[in-house]
C-alpha cells in the first residue's frame, strides 16, 4: 500500500506530481501488525485466484474480452501506508531458499526491451517497466508480469475505459520500476515521502515498486508471492489512475485491491483484484 495525495482528473489518469507513496517510517508498528497477520496466511486464497484459465482470460498482447463492467464513483484522495511485491526471487549462493534483498543500488535502471499490444478500451496509457541494476532479475521477466496482471480481466481494463500498452522506447504516461529499498527511499523522498526501507510509492509518473515486498510479500501472501504481485501493481497503478483508499466491505467478503491490506484485512479474505470474475467493482468504504 501506499501515502496517496493527489486528486482524481476527470479522466482517471494521475496529474503529475507527488501523488500517492509508501509508509513512512513507523517500522514498529507496521511490522508488529504484520506478524499479527501471519495466522491468515493459509487461508482464503480461493479468492485470489491468479489465474481463470477456464474462463480465457487475456494475455499480453491481446485484447480482453468485451463484458459490462461497472465503474467505482471516483475515489477521493487518501494518506496511509501501502506495500507491494515482485517478480522471479533471487536466491542465496548458498542455495538458501530466502530470496536475497540488498538494502540498495546504483540507482540507475534497465528498461524491458520489445512492448505490448494494447489492452483494454480508451486512450491507451503507455508505460514502461525498469528495473535497477545489478539486482539478480530479468527486466523481460518483470515486464512479462507486469504485462499479465494489467491485461487480466480482473484488472482496470474491467472499468470499460483504461487501457494500457507496454513500450521500451517513446513517450510514457508511467513507469513500472522495480528498485532496491534504498532507492525507493531515496526516489520516494524527493517527494517529500518517507517509505521507511519497506514498502511502495507512486510519485509522479513513477510506481516505484520495493524489492523486498516484490520478493517477500507480506506474511498474509508468504505462500502466494504472485498473488501478492498482482495486488502491489494493481494497488499502485489504481493509485495512478486516481483511486484512493478503502477499507473491508465487511467480514468473509473480498479485500479490495485499493485497501490496504498489510496493516490488517479487519475479516475480510484475500483478494488482489479491482474487479471479480462478473465484473463487479470490489470495494468499501473509504478511508484516509
Amino acid at each position: 500500500m501506499t501515502v496517496h495525495r493527489a486528486t482524481p482528473s476527470s479522466n482517471r489518469r494521475r496529474r503529475s506530481g507527488p501523488a500517492h507513496a509508501s509508509t513512512g517510517g513507523r517500522k514498529g508498528s507496521l511490522w508488529g501488525g504484520l506478524a499479527a497477520l501471519t495466522v491468515l496466511g493459509a487461508t482464503g486464497f480461493a479468492a485470489v485466484g491468479w489465474t481463470s484459465a477456464d474462463r480465457g482470460d487475456s494475455g499480453a498482447g491481446t485484447e480482453p474480452t468485451e463484458r459490462a463492467a461497472s465503474s467505482p464513483a471516483p475515489p477521493r484522495p487518501s494518506v496511509s501506508p501501502s506495500v507491494s511485491a515482485s517478480v522471479s526471487p533471487s536466491r542465496s549462493s548458498a542455495g538458501s531458499s530466502e530470496p536475497v534483498v540488498p538494502a540498495t543500488g546504483p540507482g540507475t535502471f534497465t528498461t524491458a526491451g520489445g512492448g505490448s499490444a494494447k489492452v483494454g478500451k480508451g486512450p491507451v496509457l503507455r508505460y514502461r517497466v525498469d528495473v535497477e541494476d545489478g539486482l539478480k532479475l530479468s527486466a523481460a521477466a518483470v515486464a512479462e508480469q507486469v504485462e499479465r496482471i494489467l491485461a487480466d480481466r480482473r484488472g482496470w481494463t474491467a472499468d470499460g475505459h483504461s487501457a494500457f500498452q507496454r513500450v521500451s522506447d517513446g513517450s510514457t504516461d508511467f513507469v513500472v520500476r522495480v528498485a532496491t529499498p534504498g532507492t525507493v527511499d531515496k526516489i520516494c523522498g524527493q517527494y517529500g515521502l518517507d517509505t521507511g526501507g519497506e514498502v511502495n510509492c507512486n510519485v509522479a509518473k513513477s510506481v516505484m515498486v520495493n524489492l523486498k515486498r516484490w520478493e517477500l510479500a507480506t506474511p498474509v501472501y508468504a505462500k502466494d508471492v504472485t498473488s501478492y504481485r498482482a495486488l502491489i501493481i494493481n494497488h499502485e497503478v489504481g493509485h495512478f489512475l486516481g483511486h484512493g483508499h478503502v477499507g473491508c466491505p465487511g467480514p468473509g467478503r473480498p479485500a479490495p485491491a485499493m485497501m490496504q491490506q498489510i496493516k490488517g484485512m479487519n475479516g475480510c479474505v484475500p483478494n488482489v483484484w479491482p474487479y471479480d470474475e462478473d465484473g463487479q467493482y470490489v470495494t468499501g468504504p473509504a478511508t484516509p
